[in-house]
């Protein structure tokens, strides 16, 4: 049970799974296929460990702090307030182009149900009406936004169980065969594992709301773990019906869960999937309504941005936060261009991701209690690092050099915002 309106452990749970769950989860089984084919179930357990070994390590940290901002106060508290600005700022431009391209998904999959949807001036209204309408409920209040987030991940999540339930009796046996493709090799895993891995990222945001929480020290740690325990096993079970449903026609379908739905509930279930596909991205555009004006919230009360952004409305929610996040994911949503920005966004997820497995070890050296404890000493950040840096040097170089190059963009900002902080008193702020 939650009290105060608060985000309880059961809320938290759906919140994680609603920020990692999104449109992929429809559209990946046949592009995971293409490239490994049946051994596409071995990459799904791959990244299953490495996205469960970079959670958990979030999950220690996050049992340290009760504050908004996660990753970058990790890295703030480890390495101080340089390395702090420059994670909590590329935190915040990966979740405005995450939610932008996310915004844009959501139109488009209501174009697939409404075609008229597709007119410009249609499509562009409906973006900028369901931000906005997002962005009111949040300003409601964190009770409404919670109600909100609560139905559409269930909403999200029937679909792909019925799926599952009923799909799992209609496997063909012969269509795992052969389990290694022909030509596969490290580079073709490799690849495979970058695009998996994509699907998996959302759950690092959890953190950024731990405020809302009750509380976070003992709930987030357990909230972290389950839900990525949960979206891992709906992933792997997705990809093993796909495959024993589809066989070889998997690779080259884009809407795989769609054509194996229908190949055993018929057209209703097609319709059912695609109904599931809308609530879906609509569910993953609320649960960033609620996590990107966090982000920008916790950079105010740290002295990262100016304290106006810290101004709270009469029902205690971040409106400077809220107005702000809106009115840079609108133009982003509109602009069309960001498609190569949504991936880049993901390599850049990685300055959190590291730096955050690296905190957990210098915490642990300064003898910091957490609430959750990774077990094997040291072995799961350390081999969190070396994995992530592993898929870094296999990913594509330009979309890397971009990720990665924003981070010398803001190494100025950095010096702007501290001689402000300076000339008006203000200084960068420690967590709790």
């Amino acid at each position: 049970m939650s009290h105060g309106g608060k985000f309880g452990l059961a809320s938290i749970i759906l919140l994680g799974i609603n920020a990692i769950i999104g449109s992929g989860i429809f559209l990946l089984p046949g592009q995971a296929f293409a490239l490994a084919g049946t051994s596409s179930l071995f990459v799904f357990v791959f990244i299953t460990l490495l996205a469960g070994s970079l959670a958990l390590c979030f999950a220690e940290a996050a049992g340290l702090f009760r504050s908004n901002g996660a990753a970058y106060i990790y890295a703030k508290q480890a390495f101080g307030n340089f390395a702090g600005f420059e994670v909590g700022f590329m935190k915040y431009i990966v979740q405005l182009i995450a939610w932008a391209a996310m915004a844009v998904a959501f139109v488009t999959a209501l174009e697939a149900v409404f075609p008229a949807v597709h007119a410009g001036p249609v499509r562009a209204a409906i973006l900028i009406g369901m931000i906005l309408a997002l962005s009111l409920v949040n300003y409601l209040g964190i009770d409404v936004a919670k109600h909100v987030n609560n139905i559409a991940t269930i909403g999200k999540l029937a679909p792909i169980v019925i799926f599952i339930g009923v799909g799992i009796f209609c496997i063909k046996g012969g269509n795992f065969q052969p389990i290694v493709p022909e030509g596969f090799t490290v580079n073709s895993f490799a690849e495979a594992a970058i695009l998996i891995f994509y699907a998996f990222t959302g759950f690092e945001a959890m953190a950024s709301a731990s405020e809302e929480m009750d509380n976070p020290k003992r709930n987030l740690p357990i909230a972290i773990a389950t839900a990525i325990g949960c979206v891992s096993l709906i992933y792997i079970l997705l990809q093993f019906v796909c495959i024993g449903i589809l066989g070889g026609a998997l690779g080259s379908t884009s809407t795989p869960v769609v054509d194996a739905m229908a190949t055993f509930l018929g057209e209703g279930g097609g319709i059912l999937v695609t109904v599931g596909t809308v609530i879906s991205i609509l569910g993953i555009n609320a649960a960033s309504s609620i996590f990107v004006p966090r982000g920008c919230l916790a950079l105010g009360e740290r002295g990262m941005l100016p304290p106006i952004v810290k101004k709270m409305s009469r029902r205690n929610t971040p409106v400077i936060a809220i107005a702000i996040s809106a009115a840079l994911v609108i133009p982003l949503a509109l602009s069309g261009t960001f498609t190569q920005l949504a991936a880049i966004s993901v390599i850049s997820r990685f300055t959190q991701y590291i730096p955050t497995c690296l905190s957990v070890i210098v915490f642990r050296r300064r003898g910091m209690k957490s609430t959750f404890r990774l077990p094997l000493g040291y072995a799961i950040p350390v081999a969190a690092v070396v994995v992530s840096g592993w898929l870094l040097i296999n990913s594509d170089i330009v979309k890397l050099a971009a990720g990665l190059g924003a981070m010398v963009i803001i190494a100025p900002i950095y010096l702007l915002i501290r001689r402000y902080n300076e000339r008006h008193g203000y200084e960068f702020t420690d967590a709790e």
